[in-house]
């Protein structure tokens, strides 16, 4: 497995192996590589003939009283992990080798869509998001992009992106990877104590409570809510927020859901770690 630190020589890697007939899939990541990231990769490795991980704490979506600083980096364990999953190559930039001026002058407007949910809180998140999936998309021209669906608003926003700018990449959701308690994934799972670790179920508890009220028939938003939040109350959880949206538009509802498939979506603090998870409801 090579490792690349400059877009020339990524840009010079993806000429010598594309072709006719070839397939490339990307597997985007900010690093601190875990289960999840894993299941990203091998996805890839079975379905293109190549595969890229790219490893960069992109700053432009962090905010200023963010994680940049502490954002776990742990370059040799990602790389054995992309390794072991049958990654080809890591693309392994610098801050200064992406935005070669200290930041990017131009940003993708990402709209609505990023203003809600997460992005209440983290206003220019997903601009930064959209902006570093695109100069990796446009640096590594792969056929597939390979996104964890924890990321609900993420995976929503780089699809609407795909499809408003035409681009030619297909975005492949890959399922939430949990711990045996139902835990998802997360980078930031590593600020928790062990104590928290535990509180944390919570929000998995309620969603999936959630979900089997759906499934039986409830179809009022207040009540789903009230649901998952009685399940963070309970661990002394205070939610940032507990929301229900079209998916995969983003857009607000009817206080009686309609027959659409719709997305729970949850996110809290805990400790120094910011949690979030999702559930999507179809009729």
């Amino acid at each position: 497995m090579e490792v690349i630190s400059t877009i020339t020589e990524m840009r010079q890697w993806v000429k010598q192996h594309s072709g006719e007939g070839a397939t490339l899939g990307l597997a985007p990541t900010l690093g601190a590589l875990h289960r999840g990231h894993q299941r990203l990769i091998e996805t890839s490795v079975q379905t293109t003939n190549k595969t890229v991980v790219s490893l960069f704490v992109n700053p432009l979506q962090f905010g200023p009283n963010e994680d940049y600083e502490r954002y776990p980096r742990t370059f040799e364990q990602d790389r054995a992990l992309a390794a072991q999953a049958g990654a080809h190559v890591i693309f392994h930039p610098s801050v200064e080798e992406m935005y070669p001026d200290g930041r990017a002058e131009v940003h993708i407007d990402v709209g609505s869509m990023g203003q809600v949910l997460c992005g209440r809180t983290r206003p220019m998140h997903f601009s930064g998001v959209a902006t570093v999936v695109l100069k990796l998309l446009n640096i590594i021209q792969p056929t597939a992009v390979f996104l964890g669906s924890k990321d609900a608003q993420q995976l929503a926003i780089i699809e609407r992106m795909v499809r408003d700018l035409d681009l030619t990449v297909s975005v492949c959701p890959v399922a939430t990877v949990r711990e045996a308690d139902g835990l998802a994934l997360s980078s930031r799972n590593r600020y928790l104590s062990d104590q928290e670790r535990v509180r944390a179920t919570a929000l998995w508890r309620g969603l999936m409570q959630a979900k089997e009220s759906y499934q039986k028939g409830e179809r009022r938003q207040a009540v789903l809510i009230r649901t998952v939040q009685a399940a963070l109350e309970h661990e002394a959880i205070s939610p940032e927020y507990i929301e229900i949206r079209a998916w995969k538009s983003l857009k607000s509802l009817p206080a009686t859901i309609p027959p659409i498939a719709v997305v729970l979506a949850v996110a809290a603090r805990l400790g120094q770690a910011r949690l979030i998870d999702n559930v999507i409801l179809e009729p």
